[in-house]
């Protein structure tokens, strides 16, 4: 006969402030920005470089070019993103302070 384990009840840890609407609307766009991996992935690959060419992610997903543009389009409406033109190429980059909010979200 097994004996019953008896489990300690769990915390639920320090009370938070709910968010307010507007940063729970602005937090609810990022992260259903983030909800298509092909947009997880171009972030991914922004992280890793301090700005990226819009051609340079059209080759590295093996994309059309308004595909990738649609999938940063959304990833700058939610804030995640920003870009600069130099020439006929546009460059993109991490907002780091949406970052920073999507990882103080998690918990990070």
């Amino acid at each position: 006969m097994q004996a019953l384990t008896v489990l300690s009840p769990i915390c639920c840890g320090p009370e938070t402030e709910p968010l307010a609407p507007a940063e729970r609307d602005a937090l609810a766009a990022r992260f259903k920005a983030l909800a298509d991996p092909t947009r997880v992935a171009i972030v991914n690959r922004l992280a890793a470089a301090d700005e990226v060419c819009v051609c340079d992610l059209t080759a590295a997903f093996d994309l059309s070019q308004p595909t990738v543009s649609h999938h940063l389009r959304v990833l700058r409406e939610a804030g995640l993103v920003e870009s600069s033109r130099r020439g006929t190429w546009a460059f993109y980059r991490l907002v780091p302070e949406a970052v920073e909010t999507l990882r103080g979200a998690l918990g990070g």
